[in-house]
């Protein structure tokens, strides 16, 4: 993942209020891309990148949300709340033509990662 679709999923987080608390943060188990600020809680934000916005979503798979599950672990075990801190995951989907998708909380209950009720299109103007 480059750090420039980080960037601009960055920008647009803390436009929309959620000012961003770790780029890139690295734990034991891997990276998390970024971890934003939201009142007392937390936003998990896994970054894809794809030609189209299908693709980018279908590089989401079960295992790695897991995988995202433990990193979110380990970074809530040094928070002063810790697992009692309110946190939510979104995927933000980037398309090679500088288009955005925030699918927020997407990993709620379980529902595939791209319900249609959850999008959010952003074109590149808008960021």
């Amino acid at each position: 993942m480059g750090v420039s679709a980080q960037e601009r999923i960055s920008t647009d987080s803390e436009r929309r209020g959620f000012p961003i608390a770790q780029r890139r943060w690295l734990g034991k188990r891997g990276e998390i891309d970024l971890i934003a600020n939201d009142d007392d809680g937390l936003v998990f934000v896994e970054v894809k990148q794809s030609s189209d916005f299908d693709g980018a979503a279908a590089r989401v798979s079960p295992r790695q949300m897991k995988l995202l599950y433990a990193k979110a672990e380990e970074y809530l075990g040094q928070m002063p709340n810790g697992f009692l801190t309110d946190v939510w995951f979104d995927v933000a989907l980037l398309k090679s033509l500088g288009e955005v998708r925030i699918i927020e909380n997407a990993f709620g209950h379980g529902q595939p990662i791209a319900p249609k009720s959850k999008l959010r299109h952003l074109t590149g103007n808008n960021i």
